[in-house]
């Protein structure tokens, strides 16, 4: 990888959060880059943060005290679901920061009914009450408007897909490569051709940092990789990464949504059902991203070895109890 070289000139940033998946890399790599750095939290997460890193202590909804102690270049946002949180901190912080940056999600966009969708295309702020999937999306859609409000023509607004890499403790990607490394059989959801779309969470966070070091406005998507994807050649890519054969792991497609469905496969990520309201879950256009500058460099992997790497990083990070096809059809 290309090394980090330091900024012309540093900035003070203060991280919402700062010790969870997405905010220690911010941390890490605003460190190497020059810039002076304060995380807000409650203290409770932890992490592995370099020297110099400035914590202070609160609650995003109820004791927002601390932030009134100091003024910042940058605010990055990446702890906030709850509108309300957003607005107390955004109205706090307007007169201390010159920018804020808010981490949303392509989530604002559900139900996904067209494809090649951008930034373009309006989120959704009413929840459908017909679909419990509607809530994560609109809340963040509502926090977005919160920022701008509070920070008027001085936002950044990420919407990320799903990010993927080291750090990640759920059970969605790293399920992928925990599976592919016991070997055997292994059922593949969906069809062969169906996209799937993510991001590494280094890919992410050191293009945000260039982003608030840049002094950059508006929305965007961020997803990857840069060419479409399908399914087969994201498992396949997994295998060969891994240094596994054919032999050793044998991937058996079931390709009809109703049944994945009945039997409790609704989502294996990167993997959804593209139909329905998640038709358009997979093409996300993120182009306004490249164009600013967004590189894939962990994403590709620019040799096996990097590949080996990436992905033994992300089986090692998942929790034990990854949701399998296998295990959702009983088998």
């Amino acid at each position: 990888m290309t090394p980090v070289q330091k900024t012309n000139v540093p900035l003070r940033i203060l991280i919402l959060g700062g010790t969870g998946f997405i905010g220690s890399h911010e941390v890490r790599y605003a460190v190497q880059r020059g810039h002076t750095v304060t995380v807000f939290n409650r203290g409770l997460g932890q992490a592995d943060l370099p020297p110099g890193v400035r914590y202070l202590r609160g609650d995003r909804s109820n004791n927002l005290d601390s932030l009134k102690t100091a003024s910042w270049d940058a605010v990055i946002d990446n702890s906030a679901t709850d509108p309300a949180w957003v607005r107390m901190s955004a109205e706090l912080l307007r007169d201390r920061a010159k920018l804020y940056m808010y981490v949303s999600s392509t989530g604002v966009y559900f139900p996904y009914l067209t494809t090649d969708i951008s930034e373009a295309v309006k989120p959704v702020w009413i929840e459908s009450p017909s679909n419990g999937w509607s809530s994560f999306g609109v809340s963040k859609a509502l926090s977005e408007i919160e920022a701008e409000k509070a920070f008027l023509g001085r936002t950044i607004i990420v919407r990320p897909h799903y990010i993927v890499g080291p750090g990640d403790t759920t059970y969605r990607f790293p399920y992928w490569p925990q599976r592919v490394e016991r070997g055997g059989e292994i059922i593949a959801p969906g069809r062969r051709t169906d996209a799937v779309q993510f991001v590494d969470v280094r890919d992410l966070t050191e293009w945000m940092i260039r982003m608030v070091e840049l002094e950059a406005t508006g929305t965007y998507n961020v997803a990857g990789p840069r060419t479409p994807l399908w399914m087969t050649d994201f498992l396949t890519g997994v295998r060969a990464s891994l240094g596994a054969s054919e032999n050793d792991v044998r991937f058996t497609w079931i390709d009809d949504y109703d049944f994945l469905e009945e039997n409790g496969v609704d989502e294996v990520v990167p993997w959804v059902p593209l139909c329905g309201d998640a038709l358009g879950s997979a093409s996300i256009n993120f182009d306004k991203a490249l164009r600013s500058g967004l590189t894939q460099e962990f994403q590709r992997g620019a040799s096996r070895a990097q590949g080996q790497a990436r992905f033994r990083a992300y089986a090692g990070e998942g929790g034990g109890n990854a949701r399998s096809v296998e295990g959702a059809k009983g088998g």
